[in-house]
């Protein structure tokens, strides 16, 4: 049985923070299911196929990666595609409070899914979406962050 990870997230964008979870993510499983899904809470900056898109630029060398889109809970779509994994990295004891919590539910609602929790290397911990979005927004270079050419 393969071990597969689902890292999901909603990836606007998707950072070199991001990348690295990833990369290392394939050190401890046999396959890693990015899943870039739509989070009610959030109005994207960056379209979903353009993340799409640019993920797969990102990893076009690497094997054992897929990328996917989905609606639904995130516990739900890792079953559907055989993961018994979420990957999940924490930047910060911020980021620990609030993923705790969603590993607990989701290890409620499928009883047999774990999250693994890798803590984000300490030269990439300033970066987030959030950060990387408003200076995108106001115009500024923002390439230095993410895994692949934006503009």
């Amino acid at each position: 049985m393969k071990n597969i990870a689902f890292f999901p997230g909603s990836f606007d964008p998707f950072t070199k923070g991001h990348a690295d979870i990833v990369k290392r993510g394939l050190k401890l499983f046999d396959e890693v299911i990015i899943g870039i899904g739509n989070n009610t809470q959030k109005n994207r900056h960056f379209p979903l196929e353009l993340m799409t898109l640019k993920i797969k630029e990102a990893f076009h060398e690497t094997e054992n990666i897929s990328i996917i889109t989905y609606d639904g809970l995130t516990a739900s779509i890792a079953q559907q595609y055989g993961a018994r994994f979420l990957l999940r990295g924490l930047r910060n004891t911020t980021d620990f409070e609030y993923e705790n919590t969603i590993s607990q539910v989701n290890r409620h609602l499928i009883k047999d899914l774990e999250t693994v929790f890798l803590i984000t290397s300490p030269e990439l911990a300033p970066i987030s979406s959030t950060i990387v979005r408003e200076l995108h927004k106001f115009g500024a270079k923002v390439n230095d962050y993410l895994p692949y050419d934006l503009e």
